[in-house]
């Protein structure tokens, strides 16, 4: 597991970075359209994927860049319209920030629009584990 990464100003870049490279780099494209199937999770490599595709890059270039995968949990939402999304949450000293292919700007989980669902466990990347984010589910 170990303690979650030190968010220099050199890493808060990096993760900027590879938020926009990604985001930029990869057309949105559902699963059923890519591979005729519902759900299928893959490294975007033909530069089309979907939304765990794109935290799946952006998990894999953040190992690259030295960060401990363990601070790196594909994460399960739900959308303010009921869909569900995949994100990628980054554990820091400083707290836990999305990098999400529906936004530009990598927030801190709170500051997201998003009921956090399940993520993966930072003991074992093999295990999900279901979040209790403890904000009220706003009355519509």
């Amino acid at each position: 597991k170990g303690p979650p990464v030190e968010l220099t100003r050199k890493l808060w870049a990096t993760i900027i970075d590879i938020n926009n490279s990604v985001n930029a780099r990869v057309k949105p494209r559902t699963d059923m359209e890519i591979y005729g199937v519902e759900e299928y999770w893959a490294y975007p490599d033909n530069g089309v994927g979907d939304c765990e595709d794109y935290a799946l890059e952006k998990r894999r270039e953040l190992m690259a860049a030295g960060v401990p995968a363990g601070n790196l949990l594909m994460t399960v939402v739900r959308q303010p319209n009921g869909d569900g999304h995949a994100v990628l949450t980054v554990r820091t000293g400083l707290g836990e920030f999305i990098l999400d292919n529906l936004e530009p700007k990598v927030l801190a989980w709170n500051d997201t629009v998003y009921t956090y669902l399940k993520r993966q466990s930072t003991e074992n990347s093999g295990v999900w584990v279901t979040i209790n984010d403890g904000r009220e589910d706003a009355v519509a």
